[in-house]
């Protein structure tokens, strides 16, 4: 009689505990994730890619949630020292401190002209873990196969730097990168920015930050600028592809600026926090009421989809 009334006390404990770890209808709680993902996906520029930190340094005073990150050239070291964990402040300072010979030496070859070895001191420097499975927010950075023509993703393990470098390595200035059995370089050569790759690691908005260059009503006055300026013809023919996978796209005014001109950080900043604040209307709009309200200082309305 004892040892029946112990079992059965037993089993009406183990039934209350069981219930309070079941959701209503029994069923087991599982972790969801949200129903609002923003991706953001930041385009290349050079020193003009320190904009890229203006733009975070607003979302997170607004509490801006970013699920995931991609990134080519200039915008893959944002993306990746952002995803590693460097905070928006840390990746500005780099980026006005650093010059072109922190991440590039001279090297006359038959591919290129610049070796980009420096390049990982810098990043390990900056970014606060080096393999794509240990960063905070899932990464993507996308490079370019100089045999195919075709996007090569880089995201979910490995190593983060030599993608890096790949996604650096502007064609007839960096020698290009051998990775994976590929030759690869800049990822802007088969896509401006990365919105489709931001998409594939699972966002369901994304915002494309877009860094555009001066005119074309200005004569290059030296090789770099032809090569500069046929790039941008051939890349402004694929320009659908992208807008396309965009939900925003956020174009900070750096036009003018040069490729070079890492002096000029503070404006490059300011450039990309007033892009930023004028996209908050529409970004709020995609956030669930709760995160509205955390959201302090924004104020009502719509932008055009193109910021």
């Amino acid at each position: 009689m004892g040892r029946h009334w112990v079992l059965q006390a037993a089993k009406q404990v183990g039934g209350f505990l069981g219930g309070l770890q079941r959701v209503p209808g029994g069923e087991e709680p599982a972790a969801r994730e949200p129903a609002v993902r923003i991706g953001l996906a930041l385009g290349g520029g050079f020193a003009r890619g320190i904009a890229h930190a203006g733009v975070l340094q607003i979302f997170e005073q607004h509490h801006i949630p970013i699920f995931c990150i991609t990134g080519v050239s200039a915008g893959a070291i944002v993306a990746a020292a952002y995803a590693s964990g460097a905070t928006p402040t840390e990746i500005a300072g780099a980026g006005c401190s650093m010059r072109f010979h922190d991440v590039g030496r001279w090297s006359l070859g038959r591919l290129g002209l610049v070796c980009s070895e420096r390049m990982q001191r810098f990043l390990e420097k900056l970014l606060k873990c080096y393999r794509f499975e240990d960063m905070r927010i899932p990464l993507g950075v996308l490079a370019t196969d100089l045999s195919t023509g075709q996007p090569v993703r880089f995201f979910g393990s490995g190593n983060v730097v030599d993608p890096i470098r790949a996604s650096c390595s502007y064609p007839g200035l960096f020698h290009p990168v051998r990775a994976q059995g590929r030759l690869l370089v800049d990822g802007a050569m088969s896509m401006e920015i990365p919105a489709g790759l931001a998409r594939q690691l699972g966002a369901t908005h994304v915002i494309s930050v877009h860094l555009p260059v001066r005119g074309p009503s200005m004569h290059p006055s030296n090789v770099f600028q032809v090569v500069n300026r046929c790039f941008q013809i051939l890349q402004s023919r694929s320009e659908d592809g992208w807008r396309r996978e965009s939900d925003l796209v956020i174009a900070p005014d750096v036009r003018g600026v040069e490729w070079d001109a890492f002096d000029l950080g503070p404006r490059l900043l300011e450039a990309g926090e007033a892009a930023a604040l004028a996209a908050l209307p529409k970004i709020r709009e995609w956030l669930p009421e709760e995160r509205r309200s955390g959201a302090a200082g924004l104020l009502p309305g719509s932008v055009p989809a193109e910021i």
